[in-house]
């Protein structure tokens, strides 16, 4: 079972991404990915060491973003690779059978491939671009989620990234989206988690009500 919120780590150095994702653990976060970029290997591998210990303790999942052979080394709870990083299915004769691996979409065409490699769940990003985020691929808003998951017929989880924020959660789930990748609203302000917590629950005891 995939969490519905995660926590994509946030910080201007390292130690600033450490400890958000100690305040996010201690805010209620059930997943965080620790996404660090321009970092060498042997320095990636230490502080995913350091995340795993501070995610341990609060019994939070970790992911590692873009690297594989670090989430199996520190036994992260898995992997989560970029659209253009390493193929899902290498990464899966790599890691432990237990560990996750989460990829990035940005079109129908990207999500049927990686539903294809059997990837645990799919983010699909951007919603919407922020300053930070200027050279990634076009914003999707709404109406380019709904468009896919109107089209996408699967079991695979898929997660709303980019931009993301607790107004938008609401409209995000009517579209057949199960869940939200949050960066810059939770950095700004931890309990924040709660709420988005609250809005994704809410929408899950909703599915539940009509089921019946």
């Amino acid at each position: 079972m995939i969490p519905k919120l995660h926590y994509l780590s946030q910080g201007n150095s390292p130690k600033e991404h450490l400890e958000n994702i100690q305040k996010a653990c201690s805010a209620g976060a059930e997943l965080v990915q620790l996404r660090l970029k321009n970092i060498s290997e042997k320095k990636y591998l230490k502080l995913a060491e350091q995340a795993r210990e501070i995610t341990a303790h609060f019994q939070t999942r970790l992911l590692i973003n873009g690297d594989y052979k670090i989430a199996k080394s520190i036994k992260a709870d898995g992997v989560h690779l970029e659209k253009s990083g390493a193929c899902p299915n290498i990464a899966r004769t790599h890691i432990y059978t237990w560990q996750i691996i989460g990829s990035t979409a940005n079109t129908l065409q990207d999500c049927e491939t990686l539903i294809g490699k059997q990837v645990d769940y799919i983010s699909l990003s951007p919603f919407r671009v922020s300053k930070a985020q200027e050279s990634l691929s076009k914003p999707l808003g709404l109406a380019g989620y709904k468009a896919i998951m109107d089209v996408l017929k699967t079991e695979t989880p898929i997660i709303g990234a980019g931009g993301i924020t607790s107004k938008d959660v609401k409209n995000i789930l009517e579209t057949g989206i199960s869940g939200v990748g949050v960066s810059n609203e939770i950095t700004r302000d931890f309990n924040s988690i709660k709420v988005l917590n609250e809005l994704l629950k809410a929408s899950s005891t909703e599915e539940k009500r009509h089921t019946f």
